[in-house]
């Protein structure tokens, strides 16, 4: 077992743990980086598969749906150094020892995965999670909860309006991963995002290496 420990952060430190780790693929955005670093071993390109709605975000920070044993060669390339997960259930194992092998560590934010109507995205783990995005000492970091199209399409879009992007491209790019799944409450969500909220965060970054 993990053994989970609560953030040493002082702001709301009951929305999400860290786990520090020592010691069903149906079809992908074309939109993934060429991450194999420079004087890396030759590997079986026919062997790298990425999660469900893989992209990259940007410099540093990519999304995707839950990765499973068939994506981890894929995601060993991407050399991250955390994970972001946005679902309440624990990890699984398989999943812990992966994080466990490549030295990854697990932001854990447990955002129910709520169907419309009315519901209440929680702003502030939303707030939080962003804080841990762009912190470059976390990136690279892969941003995902269970198909990667709601949680983690209301959390890149909150980005995005930190980018200072318009909001018919927020919404465009929303749509583009949740397809015909896409929620006019989580548009709502994202076009009401308070940004002046999350304070003495940069607009752009750069991917550090690990």
């Amino acid at each position: 077992m993990t053994k989970l420990n609560q953030s040493q952060q002082e702001e709301s430190p009951e929305m999400w743990t860290t786990i520090e780790v020592v010691a069903t693929v149906e079809h992908t955005v074309d939109m993934y980086p060429v991450a194999v670093a420079a004087g890396s071993e030759a590997v079986d390109e026919h062997n790298l598969i990425p999660p469900f709605n893989f992209a990259m975000v940007d410099n540093g920070i990519f999304r995707s749906g839950f990765p499973d044993s068939a994506n981890f060669s894929f995601l060993q390339k991407l050399n991250l150094r955390s994970i972001i997960y946005l679902c309440p259930e624990p990890y699984p194992e398989s999943n812990t020892e992966f994080l466990k092998s490549n030295e990854i560590k697990l932001f854990q934010f447990g955002i129910e995965g709520y169907k419309e109507p009315f519901v209440n995205i929680p702003e502030d783990t939303i707030r939080e999670a962003l804080k841990v995005v762009l912190d470059v000492r976390n990136h690279p970091v892969l941003i995902h909860c269970n198909r990667g199209k709601h949680r983690t399409g209301c959390l890149v879009g909150c980005l995005r309006k930190l980018q200072r992007w318009c909001l018919s491209s927020v919404f465009d790019e929303y749509q583009r991963f949740a397809a015909a799944k896409a929620r006019v409450s989580d548009q709502r969500f994202m076009e009401l995002f308070d940004v002046s909220s999350v304070k003495h965060l940069p607009m752009s970054f750069s991917c550090s290496k690990k």
